[in-house]
């Protein structure tokens, strides 16, 4: 398991990662990501911007890069900083396959990401990754499992997966919307030959959309790495959109409401990488400030008070607009 790197990892930042999803491609669903980039959308652009965020997180203690095929350049993007670092040998590279990027580089097109988990896209997006990041790539992910998914019962693409394993690529899936704990309990249970096919779990959870916990926790009794993404709730947790309750407790510890509502995820027993998707190298400074939050029981008890119903929270999740 590549994770066990972190294991040994002394630095306070080394249980959070950095997801490229808002970097990656012009167009993504975060609020707030208009100030955050500015006009220039450019490919140059947001190279460079992916290259300042990488360098930032690896000086901080960062040691998981977490990209996809569907964010744009992302892998791109990483690949070259990996190639124009041959020194940096000690961090884990993920990525993920299942959807395809359709936006050619817009922000306003019709469909953005195409969805498709056959064995065909697989062997396609495989080939496509392997392309750029060789022998760096440590875990590919099956992007947005749903409990309907065809990959939870696709033998053959199981059988695919179990020699990427072989192999030395750990295989992991990640989970959307409003049934992922029946997802996750899903995934758990294919096999290969008697053996769990997969090693890592990347889920959505954050102080809105809590419903996953118990699955998770699961996943992690069950010697699963639990990687969580969305923990600001794709903007909806950062100044000015923060929930009030949120920002009182934040300005009680005297640090920002992305770092308190990041601390309440790693402070789950299960949890083994919190994403931060910063935009910004300041964003990014803030959110590893969450290794550091103290929460007491009251603020913690305030906090757990904004859990939402899932159904509504993906429904106004899938009403963000791609900026």
């Amino acid at each position: 398991m590549p994770f066990a790197r972190l294991s040994s990892a002394t630095t306070p930042t080394c249980h959070i990662g950095l997801g490229l999803a808002a970097v990656g491609r012009p167009g993504y669903i975060n609020l707030g990501r208009d100030r955050d980039l500015g006009e220039d959308r450019g490919v140059d652009a947001l190279r460079e911007r992916t290259h300042e965020l990488l360098d930032a997180a690896y000086a901080q203690g960062v040691r998981y890069v977490d990209a996809a095929r569907s964010y744009g350049r992302s892998e791109e993007f990483l690949a070259g900083w990996l190639a124009a670092h041959p020194e940096i040998d000690d961090i884990v590279v993920g990525s993920k396959w299942g959807y395809t990027y359709t936006a050619e580089w817009t922000t306003d097109a019709e469909r953005h990401e195409v969805k498709d988990h056959g064995v065909e896209t697989y062997e396609r997006q495989r080939a496509e990754t392997t392309a750029l990041l060789g022998d760096r790539l440590d875990l590919y992910q099956i992007h947005s499992v749903t409990p309907d998914s065809p990959a939870l019962t696709d033998k053959d693409l199981h059988a695919r997966l179990a020699e990427a394993a072989a192999q030395g690529v750990t295989v992991g899936f990640s989970t959307s919307g409003p049934a992922q704990a029946d997802a996750i309990r899903a995934a758990l249970a294919v096999t290969v030959e008697g053996e769990p096919l997969f090693r890592t779990v990347q889920s959505t959870y954050n102080v809105l959309e809590t419903s996953a916990a118990p699955a998770l926790a699961e996943a992690h009794d069950a010697g699963l790495t639990v990687i969580v993404k969305e923990g600001m709730a794709n903007g909806r947790l950062a100044v000015p959109h923060a929930p009030r309750e949120l920002t009182a407790v934040a300005e009680e510890t005297g640090l920002g409401c992305d770092a308190v509502a990041l601390a309440v995820i790693l402070r789950q027993p299960w949890a083994g990488v919190v994403l931060s998707g910063a935009a910004t190298v300041d964003q990014l400074a803030s959110n590893l400030h969450a290794a550091v939050v103290d929460l007491d029981e009251d603020q913690l008890t305030r906090l757990a008070a904004l859990a939402e119903d899932p159904r509504a929270y993906w429904e106004r999740r899938g009403q963000l607009p791609w900026h």
